[in-house]
């Protein structure tokens, strides 16, 4: 099965508390199969989510259903949830203890991709709003700004393409070689590690900047993206 048709099968979004994957309309084997190879594909992205599954109008039954659990399980992959329109799929979901619910305020488009320094990396392609969190293990991309009140933790490097007025934590396992980056980098609180800085009124016009740490102290140079 081509890529291609693995995407528009199988759409992802961002949760508070997880990813929501939205399945297209073809038979289950197909779905199915779309899923895990977009697992495979993203091994990085998926390892250790907690997934609630949208399946449409498919009818499940339970060995379906389980089959498809401990396969997710086995690949660092937790189903907590699944949606349907049919009753008979809702309730196999319940029989199975999983929700058929699912609280999905803000939710926030995302994808695998590429990033920095060659490792995975969490695209968001949205501005991130007062309330909202993103926290990935790797690195994370912003296309879009990051309003106050809003908060980014990464294990890696952080970019904002756009305005960076709110939280953000890059490195936040420790790593000290991790660097935030942002069109116009005002943020509320910056850490990188284990080191923390408050940034100082703006006197000049914004500018594209990188922070990193450089003996001990977070220092903010000129950044020109390319």
């Amino acid at each position: 099965m081509s890529d291609l048709s693995d995407s528009s099968l199988v759409q992802i979004k961002g949760l508070k508390d997880g990813l929501l994957v939205t399945l297209g309309d073809a038979a289950w084997s197909v779905l199915q199969e779309a899923l895990l190879n977009r697992v495979e594909q993203q091994a990085s992205f998926f390892q250790g989510a907690r997934l609630a599954l949208d399946v449409g109008n498919q009818v499940l039954k339970a060995a379906e259903m389980s089959a498809l659990r401990d396969t997710l399980s086995e690949r660092g992959i937790l189903l907590w949830a699944v949606l349907s329109n049919s009753p008979t799929t809702e309730n196999t979901s319940q029989m199975l203890g999983l929700a058929t619910r699912i609280h999905k305020a803000r939710p926030t488009e995302i994808q695998a991709a590429k990033g920095i320094d060659h490792e995975s990396a969490l695209w968001v392609d949205r501005t991130l709003r007062s309330g909202v969190r993103v926290e990935y293990p790797g690195n994370v991309v912003i296309v879009g700004d990051v309003n106050p009140g809003a908060e980014v933790i990464a294990g890696g490097s952080v970019i904002v393409w756009g305005r960076l007025r709110g939280v953000v934590h890059a490195g936040a396992q420790g790593n000290r070689e991790a660097t935030v980056r942002a069109l116009d980098l005002s943020p509320t609180q910056l850490r990188i590690a284990d080191e923390i800085a408050v940034a100082p009124a703006r006197r000049d016009a914004p500018k594209p900047e990188i922070v990193h740490l450089r003996d001990g102290r977070l220092q903010a140079e000129s950044w020109k993206p390319g």
